[in-house]
């Protein structure tokens, strides 16, 4: 409901200036807003940046935002999935903007950049020419071209200076980042974990960190921009709070239905299921089409994001060794009689494969959610037992 309401804020209020724009005042500011993260939505844990142009004597306050995306829009949902989301930059008054993150009960703070008359200019006019129609929609990319990224570099490249950052970070991955962004939302890490690939486990620079706006902001307050003169001075003037946030701590979602107790629940109904059978000879051959049917969805899925999609960071995914689409296939061997003898190879090779991957989980180059372990076993169970069934013929007579 929120979104929506934000949408017809931006449809009111978004500010018509790309046709003319006024030159900005000696005593013009433009500062960097920081809007704290929210468990609202998914796209809220990792919070958010924009610009704002403020000019008291010219009555100018707007805030330049390019977070801004369309679920409406046709094929969204599979544009998103490949890689081809379209995010767009936003003119609107700054009133408007607070609105929006004051009733989300995010903080929203604001760092007043240093910069000279001239750089102030550059920066209008670079904002300006972006927020025309022809130029305000750009092509997103999560770690490397997003709503943190773009403000930066129009700040970087036209500042009228050198900056220097002084940033503390200590090393982390993509996928820290991330995951600490996602640390109270557990499901939602383990969709991460699931779909990015080794390349987000590369040591992030203290740059690259700063496509999460919490880093840019403490990035810019540690900056200092060196002047053609050789001056130097601090990047930001003066830091404040504009709104402040809801002040009780969001807790971790430690209910019991996380993913590593769900995930070790099914493989215990799986390895149940299986006693059961080897107990009384039996073949139960619904339980083999059901696992391996989603596990191929899965692989079919993430061969999807790994070599069709331009994602970044998502290839290559070792998840695909127990998620694979060949497992749909195997759905067939199963329930075919004349294609049993290939069923009990699928089961070998498959079996074979994923005893390789559990006794090698600590050397795979990619952190592996832990609440993997069980969903592996049961695949790995399950075609262990379908390479014993077919030594003892066990159900091949039934097939």
């Amino acid at each position: 409901m929120k979104k929506y309401i934000f949408l017809l804020f931006l449809l009111f209020t978004a500010v018509s200036l790309q046709a003319q724009y006024p030159l900005l005042s000696k005593d013009a500011e433009i500062s960097l807003l920081t809007v704290s993260p929210s468990e609202d939505e998914v796209y809220t844990v990792y919070g958010h940046t924009a610009l704002r142009v403020r000019d008291a004597s010219k009555k100018l306050d707007t805030v330049f935002n390019y977070g801004i995306f369309d679920f409406s829009k046709p094929n969204f949902i599979y544009r998103f999935a490949k890689g081809e989301t379209d995010y767009r930059l936003a003119a609107q008054y700054t009133r408007d903007f607070l609105i929006e993150y004051e009733m989300r009960g995010s903080e929203v703070t604001e760092q007043i950049l240093d910069i000279d008359s001239a750089g102030k200019a550059r920066i209008w006019e670079a904002l300006m020419i972006n927020n025309r129609p022809e130029n305000r929609v750009y092509r997103y990319n999560f770690f490397f071209d997003n709503c943190a990224t773009r403000p930066a570099a129009i700040i970087e490249k036209l500042a009228g200076g050198k900056i220097d950052y002084n940033i503390p970070f200590k090393q982390q991955t993509f996928r820290d980042l991330i995951n600490y962004c996602t640390r109270n939302k557990p499901w939602l890490t383990f969709g991460c974990d699931l779909a990015l690939g080794s390349p987000t486990d590369r040591i992030a620079t203290p740059h690259e960190m700063m496509f999460l706006p919490p880093y840019l902001k403490e990035a810019f307050g540690t900056a200092s921009i060196t002047g053609a003169d050789g001056s130097r001075k601090e990047l930001v003037s003066s830091t404040k709070t504009l709104i402040n946030g809801l002040t009780d701590e969001v807790k971790p979602d430690t209910g019991f239905f996380t993913p590593l107790v769900c995930c070790w629940a099914f493989f215990l109904v799986v390895l149940a299921v299986t006693f059961v059978e080897w107990r009384h000879k039996s073949y139960f051959r619904i339980i083999d089409c059901i696992l391996f049917f989603t596990a191929g969805i899965a692989g079919i899925v993430l061969f999807f994001l790994s070599f069709v999609s331009t994602h970044p960071c998502v290839c290559p995914n070792w998840n695909i060794i127990w998620l694979q689409p060949f497992d749909l296939a195997a759905v067939i061997l199963f329930t075919v009689k004349k294609l049993r003898k290939a069923a009990y190879y699928y089961h070998f090779i498959n079996f074979a494969a994923l005893t390789l991957m559990l006794a090698g989980w600590h050397f795979i180059p990619q952190h592996l959610n832990t609440a993997f372990i069980p969903l592996v076993m049961s695949l790995w169970l399950r075609s262990g037992y379908g390479v014993y069934r077919k030594i003892w013929n066990i159900g091949y007579e039934k097939y």
